[in-house]
Formats: structure tokens, C-alpha cells, sequence
């Protein structure tokens, strides 16, 4: 994780991607925003990128690969693996086995996707916040 490294949205739905948009701009995160529209995209970039990402805000439901698949798939892999990139589910999927699951691969964290515009500012300024003051083992 680094402070001042991207934030990674895996999300498909464009709508979606436009309320996180504007919820960083409203909060003036000053974090540049990269979206991938599944897990394969994202894995792809993660792979390959020499930048250290801020954290992975990730939904569950999409295409190609999925957000379950998508953590299995960076826990697997040694490179990504020790770059620690927190990795939080952001998704309208709050059923208790998709959540029991989810934390079984070792994520950070789980919050539901709230259709209320400041709901859903609150949600990612309390995101933002944590992990801007949270130690890591990247940020030394």
C-alpha cells in the first residue's frame, strides 16, 4: 500500500463507477481512480504495474472473473501477494454465505454497497480514512 498509489475500483456497472467517481471528487481524495470492469482486467494491471496501489475496492458480481476469483487469484500469486494491497469488497451482495466466503480469502473488509448518495460517501470516507492512518508493511 502506498499513500499516495492509486485506488483500484473493479466494478462493471457504469453507473456504479460514476457514484464512485464522484464520491472521491466530493471528498477531494486526491488519489488518482483506475477502474477495470472485471477481475481479469484488474489482474492483468496489478501483474504488471511497478505502482503500489493505495487499495482494491472490489465488487463481487461480474463478468469474466469475479471478485472472489479475483482475490484467490492475487493470494496465489507470490509478486502480488507481498505487495499487501488492501483489498476491500464494496458490492449490493450482502448475503452471509457470499460474506462468510469472501472473508475466508483473506480480505480486509466488507461493506455494502448503499444506493443513498451520502451513505455511500460515508461508507468510503470511513475506507479512505482507515487506511490513510493504518500502518503497513509497503509504507515504510
Amino acid at each position: 500500500m502506498s499513500l499516495k498509489g492509486p485506488i483500484i475500483a473493479i466494478e462493471d456497472d457504469a453507473d456504479d463507477q460514476f457514484l464512485l467517481k464522484s464520491v472521491i471528487e466530493e471528498l477531494a481524495i486526491p488519489n488518482k481512480l483506475l477502474f477495470f470492469g472485471n477481475g481479469l482486467e484488474a489482474l492483468l494491471y496489478l501483474e504488471t504495474t511497478l505502482e503500489q496501489p493505495f487499495v482494491i475496492i472490489c465488487d463481487i458480481n461480474m463478468p469474466v472473473m469475479n471478485g472472489l476469483e479475483l482475490r484467490s487469484r492475487i493470494e496465489q500469486n507470490d509478486f502480488l501477494r507481498k505487495k499487501s494491497i488492501p483489498f476491500v469488497f464494496f458490492s449490493t451482495a450482502d448475503n452471509p454465505q457470499i460474506i462468510d466466503k469472501a472473508y475466508s480469502s483473506t480480505i480486509q473488509g466488507f461493506f455494502k454497497k448503499e444506493s443513498n448518495f451520502d451513505e455511500l460517501k460515508r461508507r468510503f470516507r470511513i475506507i479512505y480514512d482507515y487506511w490513510s492512518c493504518c500502518l503497513h508493511p509497503n509504507n515504510f
